[in-house]
């Protein structure tokens, strides 16, 4: 099934494959999707991921972080801030904290995709894709 917004169709993914607690998920493999994984990996949020598959088919499985022998979820949440109707964009100066610095804030910008703080530190602006807890 084509997803026009693949960003919101990777996050709902994880969301729903951790409320249900499986140990990975398949995602559609993009360029965006990629980036986007490697910047949870990075920040902790989940295990790892690869692409697997040929051609169009590819997908990434995205191995998923818990906690505790209740296995609670690494990520609580993930909220979708740019939609394809409403873009949201940000300078340096006004880059979104979330939970106070708890949380990410992933933003799209001319120098790829990066957290708010990475961006805060470099002194770039940009999309602002979605925040994380």
């Amino acid at each position: 099934m084509a997803a026009n917004d693949t960003i919101a169709d990777m996050l709902t993914r994880i969301r729903n494959a951790c409320m249900v607690r499986h140990q990975t998920t398949n995602i559609p493999s993009t360029k965006m999707t990629r980036s986007v994984a490697k910047v949870l990996k990075d920040e902790g949020f989940i295990g790892d991921f690869e692409e697997v598959g040929e051609g169009v088919k590819k997908q990434l499985v995205v191995s998923l972080k818990y906690k505790g022998k209740n296995r609670q979820p690494i990520i609580r949440a993930m909220k979708r801030v740019s939609k394809p109707g409403l873009r949201v964009y940000s300078n340096c100066k006004e880059l979104p904290r979330v939970l106070g610095g708890i949380g990410i804030a992933i933003i799209s910008t001319s120098s790829g995709i990066m957290t708010d703080r990475e961006a805060r530190r470099q002194g770039i602006g940009g999309e602002v894709l979605c925040y994380v807890w």
